[in-house]
């Protein structure tokens, strides 16, 4: 039998986690189904090492980390999670809810369906020159797991993005040496985390170079560097024991696409009230979305999951009234949260 509930949420990454508290806070429990086979999303799978400075009260905070607290904080709300399985198929029903299957076969009969599905199912772009397939996952990398295993390495790093420069400024002082390649001079990363690198570029403490990848340098099957080709078509051979690529990822909507939604450059059109695509009942939040003014912040996904929750619980009951409640003082909050005896004891 189908598993009966008031909302589906697609994707399990900080955005999904936290939509699951907000709903949580308005008394409206939920089942999480992803593709992977833990809960994180981009930064459990991609980057679990990766310093995040942009999360309030938090100067800085680890990927990892970061879902580690937020599943702590949804703990109280018990959601059910249905890990390493993707929704392959999607129908509205007669009555206006939603039968929606898996990879594995669990079918739900939902009133909603909250996207939170990041870059869909994503891939990481990886270096195609020749002699990289050799060394693909063996010195050439595309993520970052344990970056106190790189002191006293020769690294090259990747990227112009904001993980490529995140982890250059993170790991310039680690490494034996570090050489940062990006194809242009202009940058995609934060222009304060630029400004830090060319800073240490000029202080002689890492290498800057403009350039595509040529060619992976071997000798006798071992893995010695890569070959850059820059503007000029000048050749620059850079020796190191580790490579490691932030190009991004390779976006794929799967089955969304055929959902009917509005979906412009691969990201699916919301309004910027509930956060609710042009089918109702159907909710998108995070790096999936798109709305005049969209940044793909995760602070972002945090501010539209709370008001898709509001939007959800409306179209569950549009006559109810909705009463904005504070976690601070409100008893019910507390008692959904699980501390109101903790504050009885105060």
């Amino acid at each position: 039998m189908p598993i009966t509930t008031d909302v589906v949420i697609i994707g399990a990454g900080p955005a999904g986690l936290f939509q699951v508290f907000e709903l949580g806070l308005l008394d409206i429990h939920v089942h999480v189904v992803d593709s992977l086979p833990q809960v994180g999303g981009q930064c459990g799978e991609l980057y679990p090492e990766k310093p995040i400075y942009d999360i309030p009260a938090y100067p800085v905070i680890g990927a990892q980390e970061l879902i580690d607290r937020l599943m702590d904080q949804i703990a109280p709300f018990d959601p059910q999670f249905h890990l390493a399985q993707a929704v392959t198929d999607l129908q509205r029903k007669e009555d206006g809810r939603f039968a929606l299957t898996t990879s594995s076969g669990t079918e739900f009969d939902t009133a909603t369906i909250i996207i939170a599905a990041g870059l869909g199912a994503f891939q990481p772009r990886k270096v195609k020159a020749p002699g990289a397939a050799d060394f693909n996952d063996r010195n050439i990398h595309y993520r970052i797991t344990q970056a106190e295993a790189l002191a006293g390495k020769d690294i090259i790093i990747l990227g112009g993005g904001d993980s490529a420069l995140d982890w250059t400024l993170e790991l310039h002082d680690t490494a034996k040496s570090l050489t940062l390649v990006h194809r242009r001079t202009d940058y995609r990363a934060q222009p304060a985390s630029v400004k830090k690198m060319k800073a240490l570029v000029a202080q002689g403490k890492l290498r800057e170079l403009q350039g595509n990848v040529k060619q992976v340098l071997a000798e006798n099957g071992v893995y010695r560097g890569l070959c850059i080709v820059d503007a000029d078509g000048n050749t620059h051979e850079i020796e190191s024991d580790e490579v490691y690529v932030f190009w991004g990822l390779s976006p794929n909507l799967g089955p969304v696409a055929e959902w009917g939604l509005n979906i412009e450059k691969r990201q699916i059109s919301v309004d910027t009230e509930q956060f609710q695509t042009n089918e109702s009942g159907i909710f998108a939040v995070g790096d999936i979305n798109t709305y005049p003014g969209k940044k793909k912040l995760i602070l972002s996904g945090f501010h539209e999951a709370a008001l898709a929750a509001f939007g959800v619980q409306k179209h569950l009951d549009p006559e109810k009234r909705v009463f904005l409640q504070y976690t601070t003082t409100s008893p019910i909050m507390h008692k959904r949260l699980g501390v109101e005896s903790l504050r009885k004891k105060k």
